[in-house]
């Protein structure tokens, strides 16, 4: 991403809006090559709403991975999510370990951080969730668990996995960024089945903060300074100094009421804006290229980009936003 100051944009009769990212990266999506290796069998830590409704179905419906077991601490709640695709379902996480290739979990930051690092430890490829525990030092314990055991490990970071956002980095690189706003807006916190203990305890900064500062760092700069001001169970704002000299902004809050959620980012420059905005994406586009992605890191051996380092990266940020 270049860092030299650029000439200000001849004045034109008519200011130029926000460039589409359909118009920042033309070029149509392809279909996946055949899947040639042997499906990777996954078992899945986890059995609430977010795993029966994202990780069991994702991992059960594609060529390149198989649900093989699920394990809860409710039984009967992981009864509920391996039924459908005939996973078995173990009695204890040790059994889980003994019926599976991969691990992909589905639980809350501190139930994460315990027992990752065991399956590490059992040489077991990892697919996490963000945040990778529920503070630093946790994150740092399973993130060094992952590099002593050599072992692939990759973050659920949804929108990465979107062509849109893919496209939307791709052309992010090619510009002059002189500075970004962003923001992350959902009504989870107020109700419903996302409105769990850890994201009403410690708010969206995070539960939904590794989400855009990544979006951020990948396509303004690596982040240097990171300062937040507000409650991170209401609405909290950062302010990030990036490495090229970018200052960036962005809102946070889980709990708002919005019509759908929402996520958005803006490039400012002597170009148009750049912005990326998920309003019109469909999710589900972006599971068969998650589990593409994982399930072909393990079988060639080959380090993720979002991975467990990427994770406790994300984790640092977070930190060093709270302790001011």
């Amino acid at each position: 991403m270049p860092t030299h100051p650029t000439e200000p944009a001849p004045a034109h009769p008519t200011a130029p809006g926000p460039l589409p990212l359909t118009e920042a990266d033309p070029s149509p999506s392809t279909e996946p090559a055949p899947w040639t290796h042997r499906p990777l069998e996954v078992g899945l830590v986890g059995a609430g709403p977010w795993a029966r409704a994202m990780h069991a179905r994702m991992l059960a419906t594609g060529p390149e991975t198989r649900l093989a077991a699920v394990w809860a601490r409710r039984p009967e709640a992981a009864r509920l999510a391996a039924a459908p695709y005939g996973a078995h379902v173990a009695a204890d996480f040790e059994e889980l370990l003994d019926h599976c290739e991969a691990v992909a979990f589905a639980v809350p930051p501190a139930v994460q951080a315990e027992l990752a690092p065991l399956a590490a430890k059992r040489g077991k490829p990892l697919l996490l969730e963000k945040p990778l525990g529920p503070d630093l030092a946790a994150a740092q314990r399973l993130a060094d668990a992952v590099a002593e055991a050599g072992v692939v490990s990759q973050l659920v970071l949804t929108k990465r996995y979107h062509p849109a956002t893919r496209a939307f980095l791709a052309a992010a690189r090619t510009r002059d960024i002189a500075g970004a706003r962003s923001c992350y807006l959902h009504g989870a916190f107020l109700g419903g089945d996302f409105a769990t203990s850890w994201r009403l305890e410690h708010g969206a900064l995070l539960d939904l903060g590794p989400h855009l500062l990544d979006l951020l760092d990948a396509a303004v700069g690596p982040i240097t300074d990171i300062r937040a001001t507000g409650d991170p169970r209401r609405w909290l704002e950062l302010t990030c100094e990036h490495a090229n000299g970018t200052v960036s902004q962005a809102s946070l809050s889980g709990a708002v009421d919005v019509p759908r959620a929402l996520t958005r980012i803006e490039l400012f420059g002597a170009e148009a804006p750049l912005v990326y905005d998920t309003a019109e994406i469909d999710h589900e586009e972006c599971w068969p290229i998650l589990r593409r992605d994982f399930a072909t890191a393990v079988r060639t051996h080959t380090p993720t980009e979002l991975d467990a380092h990427r994770g406790l990266y994300l984790q640092a940020l977070i930190d060093r936003a709270t302790e001011r």
